[in-house]
């Protein structure tokens, strides 16, 4: 059962999917578009600088993704400084795209860990400049405030390394980040199954973004169906409130007042 007030809301627009979903990976556009139906998602990142998304003369991304019906969030995927994140941003705004922006700024090849320092500085770049800003950070509460401090609509913590399927690390680092936010929590990276995805819903996350997950799967169709459904999950699992854990069993049925 879905509650229908229980909507996400970013910078005053509201989203009823909790579940966000990337482009990148799959065996084609019309397999891109499935998925992305599958999954119930209404906010479909792009990564600007790597599938067309600004030239309509060739083969274009959004002739499959129909951006009266999804928000189009452009990110700045293979970014490695504040500044060349800034000018991605700015390329997708004047094509048109967005003015939303998933943030990202890559410090290390191997591991793709953010550059939390490049990272703020363009946030703040990018906030002055009007951008609605989604940063992609590190599972680090303190920078989360900061990100939040400097402007940020969200903070999007991985759960673990990019396109990794680790699940959530660090649960605890990410539950300090929810207990302190006032902006919306959105997990992103490391999702590797609908189990992982339900966790951090259950944590008490808002939203959760995925990519490789999907796109990556045996069966990409399938595993979309079954991270909506995990995502859904999840979250009323989260709402209404888990039993305490204990170290020893306790009977499901009282004694109190059985007739001997």
């Amino acid at each position: 059962m879905e509650e229908s007030n229980d909507y996400l809301e970013i910078a005053g627009r509201k989203i009823k999917s909790r579940l966000m979903v990337g482009t990148g990976k799959y065996a084609s556009f019309e397999e891109t578009k499935e998925a992305i139906e599958q999954s119930g998602a209404e906010v479909v990142t792009v990564a600007v600088r790597r599938v067309n998304i600004t030239d309509r003369s060739k083969e274009n991304l959004l002739d499959y993704i129909d951006p009266k019906k999804y928000l189009i969030l452009p990110n700045t995927a293979g970014c490695y400084s504040a500044d060349e994140a800034v000018r991605t941003a700015m390329l997708a705004r004047e094509a048109g795209v967005s003015d939303w922006v998933k943030l990202e700024v890559i410090g290390d090849e191997k591991t793709l860990f953010p550059d939390n320092v490049g990272l703020l500085e363009a946030t703040k770049i990018l906030v002055k400049e009007g951008f609605i800003v989604l940063p992609y950070t590190n599972d680090d509460p303190i920078m989360a405030k900061k990100l939040e401090e400097a402007g940020a609509a969200t903070v999007m913590p991985l759960g673990a390394p990019i396109g990794s399927g680790l699940g959530i690390r660090n649960p605890y680092n990410i539950k300090i980040i929810l207990q302190q936010a006032k902006v919306p929590i959105v997990v992103d990276a490391g999702v590797g199954t609908a189990s992982d995805a339900a966790v951090a819903m259950e944590l008490g996350a808002d939203a959760v973004l995925m990519n490789t997950g999907i796109a990556g799967a045996k069966d990409p169709i399938k595993m979309a169906i079954a991270m909506n459904y995990a995502v859904k999950a999840g979250r009323l699992a989260y709402k209404a409130g888990r039993i305490p854990k204990k170290l020893y069993a306790t009977a499901s049925s009282p004694l109190e007042g059985v007739i001997e």
